[in-house]
């Protein structure tokens, strides 16, 4: 190890507990590092040359690259006002273009599409590779907007005001230099703003802790302080909630990542609801606080239970009383997986046995009522967009044999048509989805689905890839994957989608489950499908691979290290793997709450049993894993997948590690780098399974 790398261990070791001291790859999470760069090209490029030589990389490639920039792709759209945006990429632009049309031209299949701006030839211009993250309008005029722009894909992004209609960013209007930062329009010269205004205003999770109300053509340095949190919170953040007439402006205060504080700015005063820490604030509608319940709530000698969507009358709320309304108490086996408040109306997307159902809620005569949307069965319902002047909206339909599908709808009318559909990119007539449960180690029955070809022979030898996710509530739900299908489907391959628990396929109490000293349980569920499989002749651990990324990714890595007998490829993509000192990389701080704080004794006690750089065991039989990371990543530190990696290698593991230089925790910025990643991925899985 080089002089630096040293200095940099001698500097970390010097703020990091005893028990950490001993670790020798620290050096590894200094990100842009010298020797830690060397270390990721050289094995990045070993990777590339080894995968790149694989039968199938070239047409797995080419044919992901040309999906990708197809034109037949659904172009989604935005409603802001009289205009539809979109953000687009394709083989001439590859970093995308930020365009509009108006909407009746959208709604009758003819936009005339105009750009506003082209990522490409910004980042030519500055020299710096742009990302495009998303833009806020200004309502109701929306001739102005805040558009977040990422170097390199990251989650810290510069805040720009741009004029849509003069196509250009308004001199000395609003900017937020690079940080995480959180920006709404109160009016059209005032700002809500939470970012990072210097020393001593961020939490230990590296996000902003302090909010301002910034007026135009005042510095963001001088504007009104209206909220401090503590360094201990997550973040905070601030809203604009609109009631047909009335404007709310809102201070979100998490405490943890599931519990926060909602506080009302009015009269020169942060007013707190009253209402449970953990709920879930979805909006007002028709003077209706709209909260889901994440936990059992008694109120009045009743008990609403925990999955609940309720509501309560905002204006008797800010007076101290509570007047509650139920409007859906979910089952046993179905959670809420959306809930969007139209001009009217309220939309909820509801998951029973893990496929989705919408439904339009009405509020009068104070009561709630609701109407079924006859839109397809046995798949996966998702919000597109809503209009804030109307009750119209878009949501889309997809599965895993059945190309996505765009509607547009009315939510009065209760009408909707096809707007446009994907085309097939794969025959699905030659496969079939099947749901099974499989027992995990306590008892309880995990879902799963099944897709695989028609007629297929039970015999132990089918390539079988199991992607599961298993935190944060987080449902799993059907989906439309051309590269799936083309990459993975037409070569044979079984793909295997775990509802295992942490997730929110059922509700809160599924993901309650896999909290904490109950992680195990999701391992449990993860092991109980993969065994299911071989029992029923589906594959065999010679031909059975597992695939996660992020908190997934941690999952396959507890997997190989737990159970190097039932795998024999892992793609372990932008994962948590140093769960010591996981909350003191990046982000890493705001999922104590999910994992458990490592400088807790009692709590790294649990901690440490499952932590898979802490279970590297030599002389075991793991399989050749795949690590994938990106420099860019600013919210699972790089780190992780590096340290991982070195550690293996210095115990004569054999392992394959691509880390791509931009991306994000997203993994890649443009559809080139995108294809490149799932051609190493899909040409390792077959090299292995097949």
């Amino acid at each position: 190890m080089k002089i630096q790398a040293l200095l940099l261990v001698a500097i970390i070791a010097s703020v990091i507990p005893i028990q950490a001291q001993h670790d020798k790859y620290l050096w590894l999470e200094e990100v842009d590092g010298k020797e830690a760069l060397e270390f990721a090209k050289s094995h990045s490029e070993a990777t590339f040359e080894k995968l790149s030589l694989e039968k199938d990389f070239h047409q797995i490639y080419n044919t992901t690259l040309e999906i990708s920039n197809s034109e037949e792709r659904i172009t989604f759209p935005t409603i802001q006002g009289n205009y539809v945006y979109n953000f687009w990429k394709d083989k001439n632009n590859e970093r995308g273009i930020w365009r509009r049309t108006l909407y009746l031209d959208y709604i009758k299949g003819n936009p005339n599409w105009e750009t506003l701006i082209d990522i490409d030839e910004m980042s030519k211009k500055d020299k710096i590779n742009w990302v495009y993250i998303g833009a806020i309008g200004l309502y109701p005029s929306y001739d102005r907007f805040l558009v977040r722009l990422s170097k390199g894909g990251g989650d810290a992004v510069i805040i720009k005001e741009f004029d849509v209609n003069k196509k250009e960013f308004i001199e000395n209007g609003f900017l937020i230099d690079e940080a995480k930062s959180d920006a709404s329009y109160v009016d059209q010269n005032t700002l809500i703003v939470s970012t990072d205004f210097g020393e001593g205003t961020l939490t230990t999770s590296g996000y902003p802790r302090d909010i301002k109300i910034w007026k135009r053509g005042t510095p963001l340095k001088d504007a009104q302080i209206i909220f401090k949190g503590e360094s201990s919170d997550v973040r905070i953040r601030g809203f604009v909630l609109r009631d047909g007439q009335q404007v709310y402006t809102l201070i979100n205060r998490a405490l943890t990542f599931f519990t926060s504080h909602n506080l009302i700015w009015m009269d020169q005063k942060a007013i707190k609801l009253d209402i449970p820490d953990d709920a879930k604030l979805s909006g007002i509608l028709n003077n209706q606080l709209i909260i889901q319940l994440k936990s059992d709530w008694t109120i009045n000698s009743k008990t609403y239970q925990s999955g609940t969507l309720i509501s309560i009358n905002f204006s008797e709320l800010l007076k101290g009383n509570k007047i509650i309304k139920t409007i859906i108490e979910p089952d046993q086996f179905s959670s809420i997986e959306e809930i969007v408040i139209t001009k009217n109306k309220l939309l909820i997307n509801l998951l029973t046995n893990v496929t989705s159902q919408l439904f339009i809620y009405s509020f009068s005569y104070e009561k709630w009522s609701s109407q079924k949307v006859d839109a397809p069965d046995y798949g996966t319902i998702s919000i597109v967009t809503t209009n804030d002047l109307s009750d119209e909206y878009f949501f889309k339909f997809e599965n895993f044999i059945t190309p996505t599908t765009l509607y547009y709808a009315n939510a009065s009318s209760n009408n909707f048509k096809v707007y446009k559909s994907l085309p097939a990119y794969f025959d699905a007539s030659n496969y079939e989805v099947n749901q099974y449960k499989a027992k995990s180690k306590d008892g309880t029955l995990i879902p799963y689905f099944m897709v695989s070809k028609k007629g297929m022979i039970y015999n132990g030898k089918n390539p079988t890839l199991v992607y599961a996710y298993g935190g944060f509530e987080i449902s799993l739900t059907p989906f439309y994957s051309p590269t799936f299908g083309t990459s993975w489907l037409e070569k044979g391959g079984v793909l295997i989608i775990a509802n295992i628990r942490g997730g929110g396929e059922y509700g809160p109490k599924w993901h309650q489950e896999g909290l904490k000293e109950k992680r195990q349980n999701t391992f449990d569920d993860l092991y109980a499908v993969s065994e299911d499989l071989i029992s029923k002749k589906v594959t065999s651990s010679k031909h059975l691979g597992i695939m996660g990324g992020s908190n997934g990714g941690l999952l396959v890595a507890v997997a190989f290290t737990q159970r190097p007998d039932l795998y024999n490829a892992v793609v372990c993509q932008v994962p948590l793997l140093d769960m010591q000192r996981y909350n003191k990389l990046l982000a890493g701080a705001s999922w104590m709450d999910e994992y458990g704080n490592p400088d807790v004794p009692e709590e790294w006690e649990y901690l440490k049993k499952y932590s898979p750089y802490h279970n590297l065991k030599e002389g075991s039989s793991y399989p050749e894993v795949f690590f994938f990371t990106s420099t860019r990543d600013d919210r699972v530190h790089p780190a992780h997948a590096r340290k991982m990696v070195a550690k293996m290698k210095d115990m004569a593991f054999k392992t394959f590690y691509y880390e791509i230089t931009e991306g994000g925790h997203a993994g890649s910025s443009t559809n080139e780098q995108s294809s490149t990643l799932k051609a190493l991925t899909y040409s390792y899985l077959l090299m292995k399974l097949k």
